[in-house]
């Protein structure tokens, strides 16, 4: 309806080769930085972009600040599972991390998936290279030790190949790590996407074959298309905040804006303030 529509002026823009910091301190008439003081004053629910989500996260701190207790937010990212979305995070808030921040990682993870996706108990695990509980590095061990002492669902550590088979709802790792992996991810798909089409552009006679496929084929190519989870929570700042793909199209934009819908309506933000210690 229009009556829920207004547009507000913003005359800046935060380009993504700047320094985020540097850029939301200086371009305070930017939409990155127009939307998050709306969000802060109350007057929207919920802040989407598409923009530099470096210049997203620092205007988020700035303006917003962490949830009391939280040390550090953390940028999640949806990867479709066989049955139901798995949330890995960070992917690219914190690049250096202490075994504390990932507890909190998790903590934070198990409330948006219970809150967003009805989960109950999420299944919690740590991004490892190898199943046993001594495996990794010397972060990851510690922070082993940290999880099996919390109240949170953990299930140990999980591989790499685990993250995308379900095996976990909820995968922590730095962000770092976490940022590589999903933009492995990302290029794996793509490279799939294209090759079948592709594929079935250069033979015609298969096209037949992929009619008869039909929702299969397309439940495959919905797994690995981006747009269909749209935007990423920045969790632990204290907003409602999501981050949508640079490349973002108008599929993308609309389903990160579905996202911010839900995270609101179903008190997200309220859960964490009163969740986390």
């Amino acid at each position: 309806e229009d009556s829920q529509l207004s547009i507000v002026d913003a005359n800046e823009v935060v380009e993504f080769h700047e320094h985020p910091a540097q850029a939301v301190r200086q371009k305070r008439d930017s939409s990155i930085v127009v939307g998050m003081n709306l969000l802060k004053r109350g007057d929207v629910s919920a802040f989407v972009s598409a923009g530099n989500s470096g210049a997203v996260m620092a205007a988020a701190l700035l303006t917003l600040g962490n949830i009391k207790g939280i040390e550090r937010p953390a940028l999640g990212f949806l990867f479709s599972g066989p049955e139901h979305p798995v949330l890995l995070l960070d992917v690219g808030a914190n690049a250096d991390c202490k075994p504390g921040f990932l507890v909190q990682f998790a903590q934070m993870g198990s409330v948006y998936m219970e809150r967003v996706y009805a989960m109950e108990r999420p299944r919690i695990g740590l991004l490892s290279n190898g199943e046993e509980e001594n495996k990794g590095n010397q972060l990851v061990r510690e922070s082993h030790k940290l999880l099996k002492n919390t109240s949170l669902n953990f299930i140990g550590n999980v591989e790499g190949n685990d993250v995308v088979t379900g095996k976990a709802d909820v995968v922590v790792t730095d962000g770092f790590t976490g940022n590589v992996l999903i933009k492995e991810g990302e290029g794996l798909g793509e490279l799939v996407l294209h090759s079948l089409r592709r594929t079935l552009a250069r033979r015609p006679h298969l096209r037949i074959a992929a009619f008869f496929w039909g929702s299969a084929l397309r439940n495959t190519i919905k797994r690995l298309d981006y747009s269909e989870h749209g935007g990423a929570p920045l969790l632990g700042v204290n907003g409602n905040v999501i981050i949508a793909h640079g490349r973002s199209d108008a599929k993308a934009i609309q389903n990160a804006i579905f996202t911010a819908k839900q995270v609101v309506e179903q008190g997200v933000l309220e859960a964490l303030r009163t969740g986390i210690k």
